[in-house]
């Protein structure tokens, strides 16, 4: 009687370990699953906002390319200018 009376708290001992493993562990797989999602969540966040760095680098690179023209343009009006400017003066130093 005394041994099987050991054998079942021995049974009843390991089905509460087996049970409390198998609920801990659908628990753990629960909350990798979680992550998981805010991972994937959080990468595609990222993803937007790397592509609107890039759209708004190459907006500032599209801008600065507009710069550069129209400061060669005003370059170019000014060295007219001051070459029309200086044929108006000579003139009228002599």
């Amino acid at each position: 009687m005394e041994k099987v009376l050991k054998n079942s708290i021995f049974l009843a001992f390991f089905s509460i370990t087996f049970f409390s493993c198998s609920d801990i562990s659908k628990k753990v797989d629960e909350k990798m699953e979680q992550l998981l999602k805010k991972t994937e969540s959080l990468d595609s966040l990222l993803n937007q906002e790397v592509d609107k760095v890039l759209t708004l680098d190459s907006l500032i690179d599209k801008e600065h390319q507009k710069v550069i023209k129209l400061d060669s343009l005003i370059q170019k009006s000014s060295t007219k200018l001051d070459s029309v400017v200086n044929k108006v003066t000579k003139p009228l130093s002599k």
